[in-house]
């Protein structure tokens, strides 16, 4: 267990963030604009940056591309699966129009296309952490490249 607490921990503060990020644009009307939820990749970015910094200076030597990967993969995956159940939850019980004015302003061919909608935020961040922590990888793993000196 001690190998997913620090990434767990950021998932929930990750996904804390999304929440917070989505509500603060519907008290101005603009949850609608999905637009806006390009800004949900930096967010979840910022997220899986800040895991895989903090298990990498956590675990110093001891650190490879497997535990960073792992630590990125956990925080957006638990970070997009608590979003996205918060946004089926907002979207049924706490705003049921919200699914048909998004339908109204983007999609005006889909009259009930619910599932579609959930499935395609989840989709979108599992995607969009794969990615980000391929990309963050990069950044951490340690080089292989010999030196002048070596050689």
């Amino acid at each position: 267990m001690k190998l997913f607490s620090l990434p767990i921990r950021f998932g929930i503060a990750t996904s804390g963030s999304l929440i917070a990020y989505f509500l603060i644009l519907s008290l101005f009307g603009l949850h609608t604009n999905v637009f806006f939820s390009l800004f949900n990749g930096v967010i979840t970015g910022f997220g899986i940056y800040e895991s895989i910094k903090y298990r990498r200076l956590e675990l110093k030597e001891h650190f490879n591309y497997g535990k960073g990967f792992t630590a990125g993969i956990v925080t957006g995956f638990l970070a997009t699966l608590i979003f996205t159940l918060f946004f089926a939850l907002y979207a049924t019980e706490v705003n049921p129009d919200f699914l048909q004015q998004l339908a109204s302003r983007w999609f005006n061919e889909f009259r009930n296309f619910e599932g579609i909608v959930f499935f395609t935020v989840a989709i979108m961040g599992f995607a969009t952490s794969l990615v980000l922590t391929l990309s963050f990888m990069q950044l951490f793993k340690s080089s292989r490249n010999m030196s002048k000196k070596e050689a």
